[in-house]
């Protein structure tokens, strides 16, 4: 046969019917997989017609058509760009003031050599133990028995543990509506049951595999969908309202209709959750070495799982392996067990949990559902907006209220909105608790925002700049929750990413490319983000530190917060540094503990710089207000001097700072006062291409301007910036949470779990620090950066959606499109519609049982 259109044609056509797949195969993405193989022997196709051109041979096929030759050509990687722009320290700032330097994180060579000390490689303890949880493989089910009677014949087996062995309450949780140990009822995979301890990991591992567990079968709630068609939500709605919305819908040009879902995400820190518990013997003392970002409500939980007061229980955090909010609530269900264990056995027991466990059994990001309707005007200004948040909180409350209230209190991203009304409501269903995690509700809260506004765009036929712009607040404007906005530093950061992007000249091109490119087609987007910094719940804004100065001059810093990589502790030292005025290599940070500065906020939130910043300069005022005297009457003297000499005079080298931050706190009902202390501020610039054959997307360029006020550390501020962007790039492009209707999680480890890999950094990615903003609400003028650089990669999403366009229109389709996130291969793919998908049309719902389910 000649090698032309016609054969192309059939042997599609063939290949459509022979390889036809269930709806329900396993694996899913079934239209996906279909459309794969076309477009793959379409590659193919062109590739040998490229070549039976070019041999010269006398053949009737007709050349490739220009614009289809990329469709053979594999992305190829470009030579790598990047630049961090920062502000140097001004001049004259004294050579030893560490603050505003790009010092490097004091761990980093101890990190990078494997010489860092994390929870699981602190030595073992005699007799120690380990323990390995036994959890429910059904997602909602009556527990009729356990059965460990096999686990006890493996060699080493000690014993097993289960709610009976509580020895105080078994009820535990943030809003007390879990237990440490199920008991009758199990409501989620991975429920915890009990655990198993032997002597060591492997012999702990085989005698849990052996317990057996007998269930009566209930039905399950899995995602938000079934939660809402049987009303299980978790009670206490919450709303805000502004303007009049009626009105304003009455009085614009269009009103849009839609709804976008987010999938969650899992939080992949490189340490998976770790505790150690040692037993003192006496009154019930413990030590807990864990790996946790909250070391009070570790503290609290286990005291009350062992039924004695929190002052017998020590909670130590050297360093975290990673956290991301992973570890802000959801650690202690593996160190109320593995405290509950040491104490029936009275040994060290140790638990560091597998991958597979940890993905399975501590619950991530949640997972949105967000229904709009927008009413604007023709030249694309918004006047009306109506909202509905649903999210998956999973089988119970956890931090899911305080997620939601950020995602409300973020509906707006950065765009003022004369009238709102909107609503957030938390499903309860039989998955793990989700939780806290970078952002937490923040970036689902903006994304919806973004997806109504892009349509927005592509309704009035105006450039999505233009109509972003326009509808941005201004300096002095009031939010949708009545806060003023104050220092609005991010009309600067939009104009200096266009600049320094050069945006237009780039879009300009990317048409033409778009022209020349049936099957490979580019996109750019610019978004903006204003992040709240502060706890939503007041009173955890607060922070302690102590301050030790010994004999030789040394320093030993404590305070509240914990590290886990973000480079907390060095800012710290820095902020000690310049407050004492002695060099930061005299100053050491050993760990956090319940024992030394007590009662502490959890890291999180993005604050623990501010606050501890602040609490640890409140104690280093009051041992320079001692020393003054000494200072006075010795003013050539050394620091160590001064120091030998207030010890001779009896004059205290310890103290305790403390700081809260004033004036915050929003009640919902009335929507008045302050939820937030100030707001971070950034905008980014993304381009991207996407194979439209193949739903494959490289990430080209990105430019990012933050506002992080006056940098305490503009090295640690920029890896978090650039950190939580390709965490972002991860949340919206490749991280996909798959469940079983039957609410069984697939993705257990990185096999199926894609995070982002060195592959996926923007080939040329430029991160800027805005100039000039020093912000006066916190510690030295600085500015939180942990959390709000992660929703920027927003940029990347509309990029893609942008490109999709492109294929679609030449396609012949010009209306908007839903694309829900993350915008995976798969979903890019059956985006571009075109002729191949047509010969793979998808099955009915509701005709088949699919393999997974959206949750």
């Amino acid at each position: 046969r000649d090698w032309n259109e016609k054969l192309l044609q059939d042997a599609c056509r063939l290949l459509s019917g022979e390889m036809d797949l269930s709806p329900s195969a396993p694996g899913g993405m079934v239209d996906f997989r279909r459309t794969l193989t076309l477009s793959f022997f379409f590659k193919f196709y062109l590739t040998v017609l490229q070549k039976l051109s070019k041999s010269g041979t006398k053949t009737t096929c007709e050349p490739v058509p220009s614009n289809y030759v990329s469709a053979t050509e594999l992305f190829h990687k470009d030579p790598i760009a990047n630049a961090q722009l920062f502000q140097e320290v001004p001049k004259g700032q004294a050579v030893e003031d560490m603050v505003g330097r790009p010092l490097v994180h004091v761990s980093a060579a101890k990190q990078a050599s494997g010489e860092a000390v994390y929870c699981d490689d602190i030595p073992h303890y005699e007799n120690e133990l380990y323990l390995t949880l036994v959890t429910s493989t059904k997602a909602h089910a009556k527990i009729l028995s356990v059965d460990a009677s096999e686990a006890q014949s493996v060699p080493g087996f000690v014993c097993f543990v289960s709610a009976k062995d509580v020895p105080g309450s078994n009820i535990t949780g943030i809003a007390n509506d879990e237990t440490v140990f199920a008991k009758d009822v199990v409501t989620c995979v991975g429920h915890i049951i009990g655990a198993v301890l032997a002597d060591t990991q492997e012999h702990s591992r085989r005698a849990a595999k052996a317990v057996k567990i007998k269930y009566e079968e209930l039905k399950p709630i899995v995602t938000i969908q079934e939660a809402i068609e049987k009303q299980s939500f978790f009670k206490d709605i919450k709303r805000i309202k502004k303007g009049d919305v009626k009105k304003g819908f009455e009085e614009s040009d269009h009103i849009l209709e839609g709804e976008m879902y987010l999938g969650g995400q899992e939080h992949f820190y490189l340490e998976t959750h770790c505790t150690l518990a040692v037993p003192k013997g006496e009154d019930g003392e413990m030590e807990l070495f864990v790996s946790t970002q909250n070391p009070m409500k570790t503290q609290e939980f286990a005291a009350n799982a062992l039924g004695v007061p929190s002052n017998r229980v020590v909670v130590r955090v050297k360093r975290m392996g990673g956290g991301f909010g992973g570890k802000e609530t959801r650690s202690t269900i593996l160190t109320s067990v593995v405290a509950v264990a040491a104490f029936k056995t009275g040994r060290a027991v140790r638990c560091m949990l597998d991958r597979d466990e940890d993905m399975l059994i501590s619950g991530g990001r949640h997972p949105f559902l967000g229904r709009y309707k927008v009413g604007f005007m023709k030249n694309g200004k918004v006047k009306s907006l109506e909202v509905s948040y649903y999210s998956n909180g999973g089988n119970s409350a956890d931090l899911s209220h305080g997620v939601m209230d950020r995602a409300l209190l973020h509906l707006d991203n950065s765009y003022n909105i004369p009238n709102v009304s909107s609503m957030g409501i938390v499903c309860k269903t039989n998955l793990p608790s989700n939780t806290a995690f970078r952002g937490f509700g923040g970036p689902q809260g903006m994304m919806i925002a973004e997806c109504w506004m892009s349509d927005v765009a592509r309704k009035c036929g105006l450039p999505p700049e233009e109509v972003r712009k326009l509808n941005l607040y201004h300096e002095g404007d009031t939010t949708h929750f009545n806060q003023k906005l104050e220092g609005f530093t991010l009309r600067r950061c939009w104009d200096e990413c266009l600049s320094s992007s050069s945006y237009h000249a780039r879009k300009k091109l990317i048409e033409e490319f778009n022209k020349q490119n049936r099957w490979k087609k580019r996109g750019m987007s610019i978004i903006p983000t204003k992040f709240g910094i502060s706890f939503t719940v007041p009173f955890l804004n607060q922070a302690g530190a102590l301050v030790h100065v010994y004999t030789d001059g040394s320093v030993l810093l404590t305070h509240g917060g914990t590290e886990m990589g973000q480079g907390l502790h060095t800012k710290m030292i820095q902020v000690a540094s310049r407050a004492l005025g002695v060099p930061t290599s005299k100053i050491y940070i050993s760990e956090t503990s319940t024992n030394t500065v007590p009662n502490t906020s959890p890291t999180a939130a993005s604050v623990s710089a501010d606050i501890n910043g602040m609490a640890v300069h409140n104690a280093c005022q009051t041992i320079l207000k001692r020393l003054e005297p000494i200072k006075q009457s010795n003013p050539k003297g050394s620091w160590e001097d001064w120091i030998k000499t207030a010890y001779e005079s009896c004059v205290s080298l310890s103290a305790t700072g403390f700081y809260r931050i004033p004036d915050v706190g929003y009640n919902f009902e009335k929507n008045e006062g302050k939820p937030f202390s100030y707001f971070s501020y950034g905008v980014a610039c993304s381009e991207v291409e996407i194979d439209c054959l193949t739903g494959d997307h490289k990430n080209i360029r990105t430019d990012i301007v933050m506002d992080v006020g006056t940098s305490l550390n503009p090295a640690i501020d920029i890896g978090q910036i650039e950190g939580a962007f390709v965490q972002g790039i991860g949340l919206f492009t490749m991280e996909e949470l798959r469940y079983s209707p039957e609410g069984n999680l697939y993705t257990r480890g990185p096999g199926m779990y894609k995070i982002p890999a060195f592959g996926d950094i923007p080939t040329e990615f430029y991160v800027s620090l805005l100039r000039d903003c020093p912000n006066s609400k916190a510690v030295y003028s600085s500015k939180a950066v942990g959390e709000p650089p992660l929703f920027l990669s927003a940029s990347v999403f509309y990029a893609i959606k942008d490109a999709i366009y492109s294929a679609r229109k030449d396609s012949g389709l010009t209306e908007e499109f839903r694309l829900d996130s993350p915008a995976t291969p798969e979903r890019i793919r059956n985006a571009c519609v075109d002729i191949f998908t047509k010969l793979c049309p998808s099955a009915e719902p509701g005709t088949f049982k699919p393999w997974c389910v959206r949750v």
